[in-house]
């Protein structure tokens, strides 16, 4: 058993893409990704500058976030350490791509599949070099066994050689040696007001935006921010279905939990309020939910894949496996509330209601799994989805009230006021707190930055709803409000996704 790693000597380097060309020709990598590519980084003050260049790819963690967020095992470690993929199993699903902390992995666009650097598995188990090692013209990129203590990586990893981003824990096999600490951090160089050199900006060109500067300015070495001057664009992985997602199964699971407090307030026996129309409205949104998650699977024909070649420690699978649990809760509370059976919906509530919270919850588990979104991380998310789901029952049954009669309105509206206001204390919270570098500049990106008129609309439409609802206006100003809140939940959740793919990774 060996554990294979690159040895990155960017004092050696001279910037020529030898290496980019290199893996590009071997492995067909189409035009607009790459699994290896360079990075310019400029640091000093004109005429004294330097420039300094970095090889950036696939780091082969030995404790790689890909493979732990992968649902089918499509990322997988080969016997000589290095972390490899079958595209006959990838389904699409990019959270590979939010759990790398190095930006290392593409969607290739003629496959629809993940790819990264890996290593030239199939010339290094032939006893080749990988291409970027052969064609180098100053052996600035070298390979090297990690478990040999006379290997260079070795000697180069025990005195003090550089690897990116080592808060992460992932334990990275790719150590630099003459690298600037610039080149490396991500949020210590920023692409300069006039662009980079040779190529036009783009959006996808992630920077350090100039709000997120105001808001974490400092470098971690104390040295004045270097510039970017050449970098791979590297577009956003998940965007507004991962948000409707997040709606969709909040109202699912929402829904239920008041139907669940209106059978312990003694009203099991209102067949359609709370045995038959909730479940239905609790089962149409589950299926839109996995409409969404469906719909943004690069391989979506491949779906089953999350049941039949499942990988269990993937949230995704765990997801979709509480879903299916959640789905036969309602589909069992649904014929008991056809058969006018008020009295097994009392037995029904315990796993209904456990399930509901898993499905508005297991998400905090999923986004943890995201190691290269430090703002999704954060351990407040998960009482936020809890209460963003009491918020969605509340705002779905207060639509129900202008087609049915509910019992109990006064305590459905006052649990949906309760959870917009725990919401947004919860939010506010969250703001407020101490936060990494990292976290700080999503932060700023999502109030003051690009996310900033989304955040303000879920200001605003949560403080209409609550004017709306708590003072008891009638059935329509409620229902209004329901709608309002829901409008401004997407829009929340839709600047919250965004805001935390805002911070480079590379």
């Amino acid at each position: 058993m060996t554990r294979l790693g690159f040895v990155l000597d960017s004092g050696s380097c001279i910037g020529c893409h030898a290496c980019t060309v290199a893996c590009k020709s071997e492995h067909d990598v189409p035009l607009g990704v790459n699994r290896t590519w360079l990075k310019y980084v400029e640091t000093g003050t004109f005429p004294d500058t330097d420039r300094h260049f970095s090889v950036m790819r696939c780091n082969h963690c030995d404790d790689a976030p890909c493979m732990a967020i992968c649902p089918t095992s499509a990322l997988f470690r080969a016997d000589n350490g290095v972390v490899d993929f079958d595209d006959g199993n990838c389904i699409g699903c990019k959270a590979c791509m939010n759990a790398c902390p190095y930006d290392a992995i593409y969607i290739n666009p003629a496959t629809s599949t993940a790819h990264k650097c890996n290593f030239c598995n199939h010339r290094v188990t032939e006893g080749l070099e990988p291409s970027c090692v052969i064609v180098c013209p100053t052996r600035a990129i070298r390979v090297g066994d990690l478990d040999d203590p006379d290997s260079e990586i070795s000697r180069l990893h025990a005195d003090g050689g550089l690897v990116r981003s080592p808060e992460q824990g992932t334990r990275p096999k790719v150590v630099y040696a003459g690298a600037d600490p610039s080149s490396l951090d991500p949020l210590a160089s920023a692409i300069g007001p006039d662009g980079l050199i040779w190529v036009d900006t783009t959006p996808d060109h992630a920077t350090p935006t100039p709000v997120a500067l105001s808001a974490a300015p400092t470098r971690t070495d104390g040295a004045d921010m270097a510039r970017t001057t050449y970098t791979t664009k590297h577009k956003p992985t998940w965007g507004f279905m991962v948000a409707g997602y997040l709606v969709t199964k909040a109202v699912a699971a929402g829904v239920m939990l008041v139907a669940a407090l209106l059978v312990l307030l003694g009203h099991g026996s209102e067949q359609a309020a709370v045995g038959v129309v909730p479940p239905i409205v609790a089962g149409a949104f589950l299926a839109l939910t996995g409409a969404l998650l469906v719909g943004d699977l690069k391989q979506p024909a491949r779906f089953h894949y999350l049941l039949t070649r499942g990988n269990r420690t993937s949230w995704l699978v765990k997801g979709a496996y509480v879903l299916g649990g959640f789905a036969a809760c309602c589909a069992a509370w649904w014929l008991a509330g056809l058969a006018d059976a008020g009295g097994v919906l009392p037995v029904l509530i315990v796993p209904t209601v456990l399930l509901a919270l898993g499905t508005a919850g297991y998400t905090a588990f999923l986004f943890a799994q995201c190691e290269g979104r430090d703002l999704w991380q954060q351990p407040i998310l998960l009482p936020i989805l809890l209460a963003q789901a009491v918020m969605a029952g509340g705002a779905a049954y207060a639509v129900l009230d202008l087609f049915m009669h509910l019992p109990r309105a006064g305590e459905i509206r006052l649990a949906f006021v309760l959870g917009l206001v725990a919401t947004v204390l919860l939010v506010a919270v969250e703001l407020a707190g101490r936060h990494s570098r990292h976290v700080t500049m999503a932060i700023a990106e999502l109030t003051r930055g690009a996310q900033r008129s989304r955040f303000l609309t879920w200001l605003a439409t949560s403080a209409a709803a609550s004017l709306l609802v708590a003072p008891n206006l009638g059935e329509v100003p409620t229902a209004i409000g329901g709608l309002v809140a829901l409008v401004g939940l997407f829009a929340y959740e839709d600047a919250y996704v965004r805001a935390g793919q805002s911070v480079p990774l590379s």
